[in-house]
């Protein structure tokens, strides 16, 4: 039995570790890329994703129900909050104008805003 949870501490510290240096990434790449809308999917897809990982490592770790719970509860909200925040901020980046368009492959929301106005 000890070499299960032996196994199950070395996979979690593993996990850990890899979400740990794909948060990373997604920092550098949040410093490094030009533009709001490079940025803002640099600070959701990797920041996600290793933040999933950190949890699960965690999970492996600690294994009682309400902290399993607590880690279920952080990885909801941290799911339905990223990408809604980066949403938010690239149409509010959008509608003040620091967007390149011509950078743009598709322009949907040119259209949407100059049906209403």
């Amino acid at each position: 039995m000890k070499v299960w949870l032996q196994i199950l501490d070395t996979t979690g510290a593993a996990l850990v570790a890899v979400g740990a240096v794909i948060c990373l990434l997604g920092v550098i790449g949040m410093l490094r890329l030009p533009d709001v809308l490079s940025r803002s999917h640099a600070a959701t897809k990797p920041q996600t994703l290793g933040m999933i990982l950190v949890l699960a490592g965690v999970a492996l770790r600690l294994r009682s129900g309400m902290d399993l719970a607590t880690l279920g509860l952080i990885a909801f909200f941290q799911l339905m909050t990223g990408p809604v925040a980066a949403h938010l901020v690239a149409r509010a980046a959008y509608r003040t104008g620091q967007i390149d368009h011509a950078e743009l492959l598709f322009d949907e929301l040119d259209e949407q805003l100059t049906e209403k106005g």
